[in-house]
Parts: structure tokens; C-alpha cells; sequence
């Protein structure tokens, strides 16, 4: 008898551990260290996030599709803006004959075909006359891309 109730008292222990384990797994699973999965309103630079690591520093700007947005300081060793924002996995997208065609900015995928939308690309506040991939960073400057039809 003593040894079924030793056997049912370990057995809750093993349990309540194996739960304790698989809550701490799944939070640590959750953490996102420099990008958020969500887009948020965040304009202070008390907010501003800071990613990458580099001698040459830039403001990134993102407007999503509901009109929210995001700013970051990118720091990077990168010499296009292109490069510098995929190598932090901030964009993503598609290759094409014109060069990269941005569909992913922070988790956000807009596409013409199903959206009636595309990423617009910025510099210093004025529609870009290049491309992102080819546009080469200029120290301070501030870089965007807004989700607009």
C-alpha cells in the first residue's frame, strides 16, 4: 500500500514538472527579440527599436495596411538599403528583372494580386527613384515602406 501511494505521489510530481517544462518551452518559443509579430503605433524615440550591429546607421519607417507604424534605427555594414533590411529579415520578396519587389515588411505580406496593394518605397520623405536593392545607404538618412493601393 505504501508503495502505490509513493507510486501516485511521484507521478503527480512527474506530471506537475512535465507541465511546469512545457509552459517555460512554449513562452521561451514566443520571445522576439527584434522584431514584432504584430505592428504597433510607436512614433518616440523612447520606442524607436534598435537592430543590427554596423558602422553605418539609418532610420527605417514602416506604414502597414491598417496605418500603423514602426520605426528603427538599423545599424549595418551593408552598402544597399535592400541588403541591409533582408540581411536583419525585416523584407523579404521576390527577385524579378527590375530587381527585389518587396511582399514582406515585419511579418506583413502585401501583395497586388490579392491586396490591390504594394510597398512603397521612401527616401527622406520622397517617392525613391530606385529600387530598394539598389539604393545605396546614406548614413542618417530615414527610409520607408508604406502598404498603399
Amino acid at each position: 500500500m505504501k508503495m502505490t501511494i509513493f507510486k501516485k505521489v511521484l507521478s503527480f510530481m512527474l506530471c506537475f514538472v512535465l507541465i511546469a517544462a512545457m509552459a517555460l518551452l512554449a513562452s521561451a518559443c514566443n520571445d522576439k527579440n527584434d522584431i514584432p509579430s504584430t505592428p504597433s503605433s510607436s512614433s518616440s524615440a523612447l520606442d524607436e527599436n534598435i537592430v543590427g550591429q554596423g558602422q553605418t546607421e539609418f532610420t527605417f519607417k514602416v506604414t502597414f495596411k491598417d496605418g500603423t507604424e514602426k520605426t528603427y534605427t538599423v545599424k549595418t555594414d551593408k552598402t544597399t538599403v535592400g541588403e541591409a533590411l533582408s540581411d536583419l529579415g525585416l523584407i523579404s520578396g521576390t527577385v524579378g528583372q527590375y530587381g527585389l519587389m518587396v511582399e514582406t515588411v515585419c511579418g506583413q505580406t502585401v501583395k497586388f494580386e490579392t491586396d490591390k496593394m504594394y510597398w512603397a518605397f521612401y527616401v527622406n520623405g520622397d517617392y525613391a527613384m530606385k529600387g530598394i536593392d539598389q539604393t545605396e545607404i546614406d548614413k542618417g538618412a530615414t527610409y520607408a515602406l508604406k502598404a498603399q493601393k
